[in-house]
């Protein structure tokens, strides 16, 4: 279990477990570099965030941009001239004009950011040409896919990063904080999801830019790519968000990992539902009578080697507020959030500290808690995306890279997160089989130590 005792003895050891990327381009080991060069693949929603996150810092050059729709580039563009750039290189030659990109000499890291598809193949052929890589969020289409970018990153060993940033939440942070200074004790149980209506986003209704209620080559957005995974796949495909901090708590792929899981999924109702009470759809739509595959909820169970049980929950296609359904259980308390993170909003208990038997608002705690991180940061942090999260996610991402150190959320992780797609997948087509999740690390995980935000520093 996960206890303080072990957390205090990894700690000790985090320098002796933070090694320099092999690297070729990093290969000036005492040296921190002052200003690094950055370009970014897929500047669409997604990407424009991450490259204004850039653009506000003093150490990163943007030289480079591919995205094959014109529309991205040119509001790219627009966001470089508003922070009084010139306009940079665009690469926007098709589908595949990212590698031009990625065969430039001039480059030091590259942000990630376009459809699912694309993160493995894109992710891999810049770790072919010593690209230190950021790879946003989904889950791999395919198993093979997790295992190819584990064996690239052991054969260039170039790094890549996960660019999971609700670890970075306040909440989260505060609340990874008390685990490892033991209010909780023994970890024993932990939640999370993905539990965000995304419906409008989905069949571009949320500002009402086109006609009917539609998704596919046509629409805008992501609607334009990823709505097509509910036609055909039936799994839990956005993973991360609820796993990545947990997995942080209980140290997994560092002392613990992750070895089975269990997966079930409701019908699917909640998008023809949507598309046949939207005024711009309506009963007689097609999209009101296409059957998708993937189902409203899906709840996957996950055991761990060190005994701890996971719970993640899927739901973005029925009515509701948002909240990611985080909870942890410890032998000497408990805390579960509602709501998007704010420090009121949620519950928290102690055997030792709370009245008997009586839920306390957690805003003491958290203000208590509060991760040295979000002390530091929290003044840089305003207006960055998602609440500040991006601010530290894209911040550990360049410092690492300047300083020539291993990324805090690495190769591994990304492969075990990414990979809860695929299996969940073969579970739900099974009837919730329970199916074996892969060790990544090869074994490596019973000695690798965890240095996910251990201080203020990244």
């Amino acid at each position: 279990m996960y206890n303080r005792r072990k957390f205090i003895k990894n700690a000790t050891l985090t320098g002796a477990g933070i090694t320099l990327f092999s690297n070729p381009i990093f290969s000036f080991a005492s040296i921190k570099k002052e200003k690094i060069n950055i370009s970014i693949i897929g500047v669409g929603a997604r990407g424009k965030l991450h490259l204004e996150q850039m653009l506000k810092r003093n150490d990163v050059n943007v030289i480079a941009i591919a995205d094959p729709d014109a529309n991205s580039i040119a509001t790219a563009q627009e966001v470089m001239a508003k922070y009084g750039k010139s306009p940079v290189k665009a690469y926007g030659n098709g589908p595949n004009d990212y590698k031009r990109l990625l065969n430039r000499k001039d480059i030091d890291a590259v942000i990630i950011a376009s459809p699912w598809e694309w993160h493995i193949p894109q992710a891999i052929y810049a770790m072919q040409n010593k690209i230190a890589v950021g790879l946003e969020v989904s889950g791999a289409l395919h198993l093979q896919d997790c295992w190819d970018i584990v064996n690239t990153y052991e054969k260039t060993k170039t790094p890549v990063m996960i660019l999971e940033n609700v670890c970075y939440r306040r909440d989260i942070m505060a609340v990874l904080n008390m685990v490892r200074k033991g209010l909780f004790e023994d970890v024993l149980h932990v939640e999370g999801g993905y539990q965000h209506d995304l419906r409008a986003e989905l069949f571009n209704t949320a500002d009402k830019c086109c006609s009917g209620v539609n998704f596919g080559p046509t629409a805008k957005g992501s609607a334009k790519w990823r709505t097509e995974y509910y036609v055909k796949e039936n799994e839990d495909n956005y993973p991360t968000h609820g796993l990545g901090p947990v997995a942080m708590m209980i140290d997994i792929n560092r002392g613990n990992r992750l070895t089975k899981l269990s997966s079930i999924a409701t019908p699917a109702k909640g998008f023809n539902r949507y598309v046949a009470k939207n005024p711009l759809g309506g009963p007689n739509s097609p999209n009101a009578k296409l059957k998708f595959k993937q189902g409203d909820i899906v709840t996957t169970q996950i055991q761990t080697h060190n005994g701890q049980t996971i719970v993640l929950t899927l739901s973005t296609s029925s009515p509701r507020p948002y909240n990611l359904g985080f909870k942890v259980q410890g032998t000497n308390g408990i805390w579960q959030e509602f709501s998007a993170g704010q420090f009121d909003k949620g519950l928290i208990y102690f055997e030792d500290k709370s009245p008997a038997e009586s839920w306390e608002n957690p805003t003491k705690y958290m203000e208590e808690y509060d991760h040295p991180l979000w002390k530091k940061y929290a003044n840089e942090a305003v207006g960055s995306g998602h609440g500040g999260m991006d601010f530290f996610v894209d911040n550990a991402f360049v410092e690492c890279v300047k300083r020539n150190i291993d990324f805090p959320l690495d190769v591994y992780d990304l492969a075990t997160w990414y990979a809860i797609t695929p299996i969940s997948r073969t579970s739900i087509a099974q009837g919730g089989t329970l199916q074996d999740i892969p060790d990544f690390t090869k074994g490596a995980w019973k000695t690798r130590k965890n240095t996910f935000a251990i201080n203020d520093d990244y």
